[in-house]
């Protein structure tokens, strides 16, 4: 279902250019051909309708055909992040219970090799047609959990059909469009990239990995490609204005740009802003669980640089609510998760009216939301989800840990970093538990400041202090 646009475009121009990754390019026809091989390779192997395929790929051609061949196999995906230390990853693959793995070249260690396909070894082939319910699951994204561990958002094809028919719309993507790729796939933001661009015969370009520390080069690929949109992460937007040397760079095709992830912070939108006078902005809200369900379009006229801007009015059918008694904000519509995925089986977690409690405070404001935090204690780190528990059982596992205790610290480049306060004994030191965190952690995940404690800070009721233990930190 959710492939149904994009199976479209395969009849209507199956010549024209589908994805670009460097000096590589596949046409509709192409990227549907490969595809249909590998989904063919995965019934071969006894794959079946709903169960969870794990893609060992990074961002790109390749394992955007991986994703459409688990697709069209009837499966749903479970994007890795190759960066991810092993432990992690083996985690996500054992917790998803993958039956399956599509990679390239041979199975990494962590991985029992029974489970690989080499997308290399797949013969042609077609896969026999699978009837696909709304309701069945297309991926499987994992998130930082709460619970010390990564945990699984299973989303529909119903869901993210729902957001991206909505983002086409809103955005008048066309043919003509070419859209640059920074997201990776197991990131919520690569659901536009696929299916809303390539569900209206757009072309998708992939952002060289190295060019998103090198702004300069970042703005003349930009201006090379002809780049018509691009939907990413502020932070890189951020950079972008502040050292892309955009008012000397020609970014004349450029009509719009979305960011979504974490705040913007508003000087360096006034400052983007400026400098892309003829491209429309979009602030997209809502957390993994329910893609997108609020949206602001930048008035530039009502940036203020001490205020922040609003996240606006619903998205793509939602409707939004707020507790009276904390402002959290409530979410229910098209583009929400069905749930967690656990032990082999999705588990709801939407109240009995069908709201999805999101964790953020928010108000009302003449008639628009706006944003004003988290409720609980998670970060936003480069666009990711922290949660700060999943970090504190990595260094409580730790042999000479007495303690510890995991803050956010701002930060204008990433929104914000982790902070660690721990208590330890005499013979454990800080060098030995960055190596420890560096096994079992993502890069975003690492805490950017140490500070060791004779105790950590608590309340009279024995809770920890947080607001005293931030005091401590930024001292």
């Amino acid at each position: 279902m959710l492939l149904a646009p994009f199976l479209h475009q395969c009849q209507l121009q199956p010549d024209a250019p589908a994805l670009q990754e460097q000096d590589r390019q596949v046409s509709y026809r192409q990227l549907l051909q490969q595809a249909q091989t590998i989904a063919a390779a995965l019934q071969a192997r006894g794959v079946r309708p709903g169960q969870p395929v794990a893609v060992h790929l990074d961002r790109g051609i390749d394992a955007a055909c991986a994703l459409f061949g688990v697709l069209l196999a009837g499966a749903c995906y479970v994007p890795l992040d190759l960066k991810n230390p092993a432990p992690r990853l083996s985690f996500i693959v054992a917790d998803a219970r993958v039956c399956a793995a599509v990679g390239s070249d041979s199975a990494p260690d962590w991985l029992d090799e029974n489970l690989w396909l080499d997308i290399a070894s797949c013969n042609d082939g077609v896969p026999a047609p699978v009837e696909i319910p709304a309701e069945a699951l297309a991926a499987i994204l994992y998130t930082s959990g709460s619970t010390g561990q990564p945990r699984g958002v299973a989303l529909s094809h119903r869901a993210i059909l729902a957001f991206t028919s909505w983002a086409a719309d809103l955005l008048a993507l066309t043919p003509a469009d070419r859209i640059a790729s920074s997201a990776p796939f197991f990131f919520d933001l690569s659901t536009f990239d696929l299916y809303a661009v390539l569900g209206c015969g757009a072309s998708l370009h992939f952002i060289p990995a190295g060019l998103t520390m090198a702004p300069a080069r970042l703005s003349a690929w930009l201006s090379e490609q002809a780049i018509s949109g691009w939907y990413t992460v502020p932070s890189l937007l951020a950079f972008l204005a502040y050292k892309g040397n955009l008012t000397q760079t020609p970014l004349a095709a450029l009509r719009f740009l979305i960011f979504a992830g974490e705040v913007f912070p508003t000087p360096a939108l006034i400052d983007l802003a400026a400098s892309l006078p003829q491209a429309a902005l979009y602030n997209f809200f809502g957390p993994t669980e329910t893609n997108v369900c609020c949206y602001w379009p930048v008035q530039r006229e009502r940036l203020i640089a001490d205020q922040a801007i609003p996240i606006g009015w619903p998205a793509a059918g939602c409707e939004l609510s707020l507790l009276a008694d904390t402002g959290e904000l409530l979410a229910r519509g098209p583009t929400l998760a069905s749930g967690y995925w656990r032990d082999g089986r999705v588990q709801a977690f939407l109240n009995a009216d069908g709201w999805y409690a999101t964790g953020d405070r928010a108000s009302v404001e003449q008639g628009e939301y706006r944003f004003h935090g988290r409720l609980g204690r998670m970060l936003k780190c480069s666009g990711y989800r922290v949660e700060p528990a999943e970090i504190e059982a990595v260094v409580n596992a730790i042999p000479g840990i007495k303690g510890c205790a995991v803050i956010g610290m701002d930060d204008p480049t990433a929104g914000q970093r982790p902070a660690l306060a721990l208590v330890l004994e005499p013979e454990l030191n800080i060098a030995e538990i960055r190596k420890v965190l560096s096994r079992q952690l993502p890069a975003y995940m690492q805490p950017s400041r140490f500070l060791v404690l004779e105790e950590l800070p608590r309340l009279a009721n024995g809770k920890m202090d947080y607001i005293h233990l931030a005091l401590m930190l930024l001292a």
